[in-house]
């Protein structure tokens, strides 16, 4: 009889899980927001950026999507230092959706306390960017704990999400020299954030995809650590 094909450890499924629902909320939020705004309105209206969207039918959708991304990554939970920095991006997704962007400054039509929640929310914004592009560029390409590297393709991608994340961020805030016309026309703000969370999305859906072929190979000597939660 063969042998019955090793399931992978409990704690590998429960962070391969975390790790898939973090990239799957995050690739179908942008989708989500512009589809939910178009079927509620009966028009294609494209704001200036996702963040806008708080102030629309689709606030729900929005905040709930980024707290729920939020606790997913307080909740994940691996070795030094993937912990503290999941902890922190968990805190600074749910403050961007608490501390929603302002609207209506241009005009002058909002109080002072608007303003610091917008800073508030567009620093968030900008630090949360800034993690993900971390976990992709620094962690998701180191070895595994017992030293097994990812794959040199699996490495590219991770990089290469990373580099999409923090170039949409160098993007975006170079438009903000652009002309508030060609910025409403345009919308660069949107692309590029738009961009960036399919890039962070992406990587998290693949490296969940790792993370249970390796937890599935395991060791074959039963007092070997298992290969799996590759960081």
């Amino acid at each position: 009889m063969n042998p019955e094909p090793r399931k992978p450890p409990q704690d590998a499924v429960t962070v391969r899980h975390l790790r898939l629902g973090i990239g799957s909320v995050g690739i179908a939020l942008p989708v989500a927001l512009v589809v939910g705004h178009l079927v509620a309105t009966r028009r294609l209206t494209l704001l200036d950026s996702l963040s806008g969207y708080y102030h629309t039918e689709m606030r729900d959708v929005f905040v709930g999507a980024l707290c729920a991304i939020g606790v997913f990554l307080i909740a994940y939970r691996y070795r030094w230092p993937d912990d503290a920095l999941g902890t922190v991006a968990g805190v600074l997704a749910v403050a961007v959706a608490l501390f929603p962007t302002t609207v209506g400054a241009a005009a002058g039509t909002t109080s002072q306390s608007d303003r610091w929640v917008g800073v508030v929310h567009q620093v968030a914004a900008a630090a949360l960017f800034v993690l993900l592009a971390v976990f992709c560029l620094a962690l998701f390409t180191r070895p595994d704990r017992v030293g097994v590297p990812p794959s040199p393709s699996a490495v590219r991608f991770y990089r290469a999400c990373g580099g999409i994340i923090l170039l949409a961020i160098l993007l975006a805030l170079a438009s903000t020299q652009l002309p508030a016309d060609v910025r409403h026309t345009l919308k660069p703000v949107l692309w590029c954030e738009t961009a960036a969370v399919f890039a962070f999305g992406a990587a998290w859906v693949a490296k969940s995809d790792a993370l249970l072929r390796a937890a599935g190979e395991g060791s074959k000597d039963p007092g070997e650590a298992p290969r799996d939660l590759v960081a």
